[in-house]
Parts: structure tokens; C-alpha cells; sequence
């Protein structure tokens, strides 16, 4: 048995009493009533957040969950049903329960587990045991005062601390046994800035699946104070956004969140599967200028995006979506694979024991291309650089999707000039991919502050880019 599945079942199982036998036996039950799949789902989770604000600790929570899921699937219908409980009554109860909304056609014949020696992306050690609670205190406080420090134009300060630690394991009627330990951490700092009347904010942050000490680097706290204060002063000084088509420059990192909404969930199974998606039924078409490459990666070491495994046991993988401008692949969980005669790429994902596992993404990016960033800069005779993004909407139907840039500057004849407010960019996801003329070469990830929304459900993600060109881009503004 591996070291992640006897932790987790250590954690999930033991306390409980509960033996791989009566996992067994409740799958037995779910598939000799005609399922054709079905699957446990068993998750403790703890987690906790401190914030600090107006130099006072305003918040220190913490929370303990656990639960079982339990799935059954017919053809492509599925019966789900869960339980805060985690005792052999209440996974019986839900068993029957899932059963009966999915029966039809299985033979209820099961395979024998198949336990995998798996790598793991990070450390099974719990996050919030990294520190002392009076260490986090301080650590916030020690936030607060350099942030006023360095600017008298700051005038509040709002620091916020939050980690988990979660336990899951998944037994699987294909033969999946597995589980995984995964801490999670993340720090942000926003500042309120005033001077002469006008007030703006600015905000940064960080983390990933590591434990607190992570924070107790100097150099990287000063420098989620210096982003955080200097998006605020720079928007200080910032004129009202131009309107019009022009060529829009995205800066390296967390601007690759365009990416991943207007582009990323159109190439999830699910949409494809459905044929909700522009990207339905285009695997070897070419989609992108010849520059664009965009790989979903799961695997990278301590990434907010990452998992050893994903929610349905698999492990996570490099899978390459669109290879010099060509769709080679989408992202799927087991259900939409097998539906699709596709291979399954480790992308099954979920919020919780309450919630039912879907393709979504973890780490995704476009790779580097050969450009300089100050090239493509100088490339641009009129148009805007937008370095930070903020929210956002996006139709998976159709791939129209609208950004808020959090800070952006005109580019003219080739230089950054002033700093503008106001900027939201316009587009249409597939159409953009066509856009692109310039690539650059410092591919860089987000700083890991990553969180995706689907279907009602939210699970932690990466992304990235490196500096890249668009032509002809609608941008919204206040000015002409």
C-alpha cells in the first residue's frame, strides 16, 4: 500500500472502524444492481483563516469536514448521494440511494484494486501546524506595518492568512484504490491608497501546497507589499482607457487567467461531449496562429493547480491541448472519456465529498515562444499593456468573454506611457487564439492565488503565460 493511501486511510477510515472490506462490499452492492461505474468518494478536510485589518485581527477562524460521496453511473446518467458521516449505516444509506437513481445495464462484475505507486507533488504535512498562531499573528502584523511604512499614502491595510489540510481516498469499481494528503496555503495583501481626493486600491498575494513557513521568506512578503502598493499608486495616476479596436500586449502570469476562462473550459469534456463547446469536434483542426501552444499541467511541484492524483483516483498528467496552433486534445475525467472513446487525462476534479467530479483544470498555460518582452512592447505603434487582471465573464457556448484590467498602460509608437483606468477587454476565445502574432520568451506561472468557478463548485488553480501580442482587440473604456 502506498504511503499517501495508508496516511489517508489513517485519517478517513481507521477512526471509524471501517476496513477495505466494507468498501468493497458497498461497491459489490452498487454494481450488482446494474450500474455500469460507480465510485467512493471519503474526504476530512481542515482549515482556518486569520485576517488582520485596521492593524486588528478582525477574523481567525477554523472549520473540520468530512464526508463520503457516493456515485453511481448508467451510461450517462448518474446517481450521486453523500453523507457527514462517515460510518458504514450512513454509506449503506447512500449507496442504495445513488444506486437507485442510476440502475441499468452492468454485469456487477468488480476488478481487483490496482494500488499505485505515486509520486507525490508536496509535503503531507498540515499547513496550519507549520506555525504557531502566534507567529501568524505576527506575521500580519509585521504585513500591516511595512505596508504603512512604506508609503504615507496608505491608509488601510487588510492582510489575510488562510490553509488547509485535506484527507481523501477513492475506491472505484474499475479497480481504483487510492489516496492523497493535500495542504494548501495562501496569503494576500490589499492596500487602500489616498491622496488629493483620490483613493485606489491595489492587491497581491501567493501560495500553494506548502505550509506556512513558505511565508517566512522577507524577500517574497516584500514583494506581494511592493505589487499590491504599486498597482494602487499607479492607478492613482491613471487616465481614462482609449475605446476602439486596437493591438492589446498581456503582460507574463496571472494575465493568463484570460486564457483559462475564455479558452480553458471550452476545452473541458464535458462541453465537448455535449457539443456545447466552439472547440466540439475539432481534435487535429488548427484552431491558433502557429505561435500558440496550451498544455493543462498537473503535475508540477507544489502548485496551487497541482494533485498527485485527481478526485477520481487518476494521476494527474501533462496533457498538451493545442500544439502550434492545432486542438490535439481535450481534458476528462473518467465518465466523459469513456462516453467519448477518449483516454482519461487526470482532470477529474470535485469541491468536495458533497459535490460530483467534472473535467476541470489544473495548472494552464501557454508555453514560451522566441520574442523578447521589450520587442514585442516596441512592436506596437498605438495600443495597451495590461499586466494585472481582474474579474471577468465568459459564455462557454460561444467563447465571448469580457476582462477587467486591474492595470494596463497605453503603448505609443512602441513605449509605455501613461497609466489607465477603466480598461475592459472584449473578445471572442477561439477568435483570439487567431490573433495572436507574438510570443514571448519568459513564460511565467501565476503567484498561485488561482480559484475556478463551474457549475456552482470552486477548486483551487494555476495559471500562466508568457507576454503575447493580440491584434485587433476590442477594448472598452471611458475615452476615444
Amino acid at each position: 500500500m502506498s504511503q499517501a493511501l495508508e496516511t489517508a486511510k489513517q485519517h478517513l477510515l481507521d477512526p471509524v472502524g471501517l476496513e477495505s472490506k466494507d468498501i468493497q462490499n458497498t461497491l459489490d452492492k452498487l454494481m450488482a444492481h446494474d450500474v455500469d461505474a460507480a465510485d467512493l468518494y471519503f474526504e476530512a478536510s481542515r482549515a482556518e483563516t486569520w485576517v488582520m485589518e485596521d492593524s486588528i485581527i478582525r477574523e481567525g477562524s477554523h472549520s473540520i469536514d468530512q464526508g463520503v460521496g457516493v456515485r453511481a453511473i448508467s451510461g450517462e446518467k448518474t446517481g450521486f448521494a453523500y453523507s457527514d458521516e462517515i460510518v458504514l449505516p450512513a454509506l449503506s444509506k447512500a449507496a442504495l440511494a445513488a444506486r437507485a437513481i442510476a440502475k441499468s445495464g452492468g454485469d456487477g462484475k468488480l476488478p481487483a484494486w490496482q494500488q499505485q505507486n505515486i509520486s507525490p507533488l508536496y509535503l503531507p504535512d498540515a499547513p496550519m501546524d507549520s506555525i504557531s498562531s502566534e507567529d501568524k499573528v505576527a506575521l500580519l502584523k509585521k504585513i500591516d506595518e511595512i505596508c504603512r511604512r512604506k508609503d504615507p499614502r496608505v491608509k488601510q491595510v487588510i492582510a489575510s492568512l488562510s490553509g488547509s489540510h485535506t484527507a481523501i481516498l477513492i475506491a472505484a469499481s474499475d479497480g481504483t484504490y487510492a489516496g492523497d494528503i493535500r495542504p494548501l496555503v495562501r496569503m494576500n495583501v490589499n492596500v487602500i491608497v489616498e491622496d488629493k481626493g483620490r483613493i485606489e486600491k491595489g492587491g497581491a498575494g501567493g501560495g500553494g501546497r506548502l505550509g506556512y513557513e513558505y511565508f517566512q521568506d522577507d524577500a517574497l512578503i516584500e514583494s506581494y507589499i511592493d505589487d499590491a502598493i504599486t498597482q494602487a499608486l499607479t492607478n492613482l495616476e491613471a487616465i481614462a482607457a482609449p475605446a476602439g479596436s486596437m493591438n492589446v500586449v498581456l503582460g507574463p502570469g496571472w494575465p493568463g487567467i484570460l486564457l483559462h476562462e475564455a479558452i480553458g473550459h471550452g476545452l473541458e469534456g464535458d462541453f465537448n461531449r455535449k457539443g456545447t463547446s466552439t472547440f466540439s469536434d475539432r481534435i487535429g483542426e488548427k484552431v491558433a496562429t502557429p505561435e500558440v501552444t496550451v498544455v493543462d499541467d498537473g503535475t508540477i511541484n507544489e502548485r496551487r493547480g497541482s494533485l498527485s492524483i485527481d478526485d477520481e483516483g487518476v494521476p494527474t498528467e501533462c496533457t498538451t491541448l493545442i500544439e502550434n496552433g492545432v486542438l490535439r486534445n481535450y481534458m476528462q475525467d473518467k465518465m466523459n472519456a469513456r462516453l467519448m472513446g477518449m483516454p482519461v487525462t487526470g482532470n477529474g476534479r470535485r469541491e468536495s465529498y458533497a459535490h460530483l467530479p467534472m473535467p476541470r483544470m489544473t495548472n494552464t498555460y501557454m508555453l514560451g515562444g522566441s520574442h523578447e518582452h521589450e520587442e514585442i512592447i516596441a512592436s506596437v505603434e498605438k495600443g495597451i499593456y495590461a499586466s494585472q487582471f481582474g474579474g471577468g465573464q465568459v459564455d462557454i457556448t460561444n467563447g465571448k468573454f469580457v476582462f477587467s484590467a486591474s492595470q494596463a498602460w497605453l503603448i505609443e509608437n512602441g513605449k509605455l506611457t501613461a497609466p489607465i483606468k477603466g480598461a475592459t477587454i472584449i473578445g471572442n476565445g477561439p477568435d483570439v487564439l487567431t490573433r495572436v502574432s507574438m510570443v514571448g520568451n519568459n513564460m511565467e506561472l501565476d503567484s498561485g492565488i488561482g480559484v475556478c468557478g463551474k457549475d456552482g463548485q470552486s477548486v483551487p488553480v494555476g495559471v500562466g503565460q508568457p507576454t503575447i501580442r493580440i491584434d485587433d482587440l476590442t477594448v472598452g473604456g471611458t475615452s476615444t
